[in-house]
């Protein structure tokens, strides 16, 4: 920013038009952007698809379903929570699957007792080991909910709930309003519910479909202004080329000491570290991270490695500096132009993410299951790295100009903070013509101060 601040006003200033420039720049780095858009997902959302299965004497039973349609966004421990509010006097009979955090005041209620009588219920995923007789499908996975490119199969969740309101028809019914989603914190906004065709079931044995009796979806997409105040990973570069190692830009997630949430760390050979990393009332997504120049829970680096004659390889780290935190299932997305050529991986599992037509640039990385899907929290095993093998294109391959690091990277879906350009280690060609250059400009200046004086 401060690099276009000053390349603006140096052209610009003089100019009469300067004023209204200079209105329209602050405004746009005043107000925070809260637009779900994801450029590399640009369909990500999502999905709820409430069915009715059945009306029953004082209501209906429905089968609630939430389909994440994320690329590479996932809902990890301790997992989502779904809430509304009904429009008229509802209360939940029974559930299956899934439960109410709260009961609410049932004491109007004689004899058989409804599951919840909120007004605004909110709804979470059983545990795994759940008694059989409780689930249904997709359900008590304990609110994880995969990505749909890294796992599709685990990427769908379920409830069932019988719901009571007397005198209900699909004449009469009416759809629940203000629907969050928390996963477990902010981040997702959902529109209103809306009519859709019914849902219709195929059997096991794949010779009869059913369907629904009613159908209404509702649409969440993710906004990461709205998830956090700031950023949760930054990148780090190097390369065989150059000694400089590129850090992630210094207060790239927060600054230490800085009386906010943002500035709460832990020096690694403090010997508090235990007592702290442990402390109660701590909720397990508030990051408490190593003192770092950058602050931010996850670190990557990326490092050109090998150079050869037809291919060229670079290493990728992982480093988590949480000390609250383990991620499982965890993924990395990169974009880059050399994706089209990706010859080899080690170590981790690789995904073409194409979200436009013949456009190649962007793969998600991943974990192998049961060997490194499972990043540890801050400590000497808390990364994960592999390095990747690329083929050379004669005609768009350089080293020059920072062509061969990331132009975006994002972690578990959060985009990450990049160093600047301009801080990109140089090819020592490119160091060597800008020192010969000055020294040119040196020697002319030297040789026409001469002159004058002769």
């Amino acid at each position: 920013m401060e690099y276009l601040w000053s390349s603006i006003t140096g052209s610009v200033a003089h100019r009469s038009g300067f004023t209204v420039l200079l209105v329209l720049l602050l405004s746009c780095c005043t107000f925070t952007s809260t637009e779900a858009y994801d450029a590399l997902d640009p369909t990500g959302n999502i999905t709820i698809k409430w069915d009715i299965m059945s009306w029953t004497p004082d209501g209906y039973v429905a089968v609630v379903t939430m389909y994440n349609f994320q690329q590479y966004r996932h809902i990890q421990t301790p997992g989502w929570t779904l809430g509304w509010t009904w429009a008229k006097k509802e209360v939940i009979w029974s559930m299956m699957g899934g439960q109410t955090t709260e009961q609410g005041d049932c004491s109007k209620y004689k004899g058989s007792t409804p599951h919840c009588c909120k007004k605004d219920p909110t709804v979470v995923d059983l545990l795994p080991g759940t008694p059989y007789n409780q689930q249904i499908a997709n359900c008590c996975k304990g609110g994880v909910l995969n990505s749909w490119a890294q796992d599709p199969a685990t990427a769908v969740a379920s409830f069932q709930v019988s719901v009571g309101a007397a005198g209900t028809t699909n004449k009469t019914v009416k759809l629940p309003r203000n629907f969050t989603l928390k996963a477990p914190g902010p981040g997702y906004t959902c529109g209103p519910a809306k009519i859709v065709r019914p849902t219709k079931f195929i059997t096991n044995d794949k010779r009869r479909t059913t369907q629904a009796l009613m159908t209404w979806n509702v649409t969440c997409t993710y906004s990461q202004f709205l998830a956090q105040k700031t950023p949760t990973c930054c990148v780090s570069l190097s390369s065989f080329y150059n000694d400089t190692i590129v850090s992630c830009p210094t207060c790239a997630c927060g600054c230490q000491n800085n009386k906010t949430d943002t500035g709460n760390c832990v020096h690694p050979d403090s010997a508090h570290l235990a007592s702290v990393v442990s402390s109660p009332g701590k909720a397990v997504n508030t990051p408490l991270v190593q003192c770092t120049s950058h602050m931010c829970p996850i670190r990557v680096h990326w490092h050109v490695k090998l150079n050869y004659k037809e291919y060229w390889r670079v290493k990728v780290t992982i480093t988590n500096f949480n000390y609250r935190m383990n991620y499982t299932q965890w993924n990395l997305v990169v974009q880059h132009p050399n994706f089209d050529n990706l010859t080899q991986l080690f170590s981790f599992n690789y995904k073409s993410i194409n979200p436009y037509e013949g456009l190649n640039d962007t793969g998600m990385l991943y974990g192998v299951k049961f060997y490194n899907d499972f990043l540890s929290q801050a400590g000497p095993y808390g990364n994960v790295q592999s390095e990747l093998l690329f083929r050379k294109d004669q005609s768009t391959f350089t080293y020059d100009k920072g062509w061969a690091f990331p132009r975006r990277i994002y972690f578990n879906g959060d985009n990450c903070v990049m160093p600047p350009p301009d801080s990109y280690p140089w090819l020592p060609n490119a160091s060597s013509k800008l020192v010969f250059s000055l020294l040119t400009t040196l020697i002319a200046s030297f040789a026409s101060l001469v002159i004058l004086l002769s």
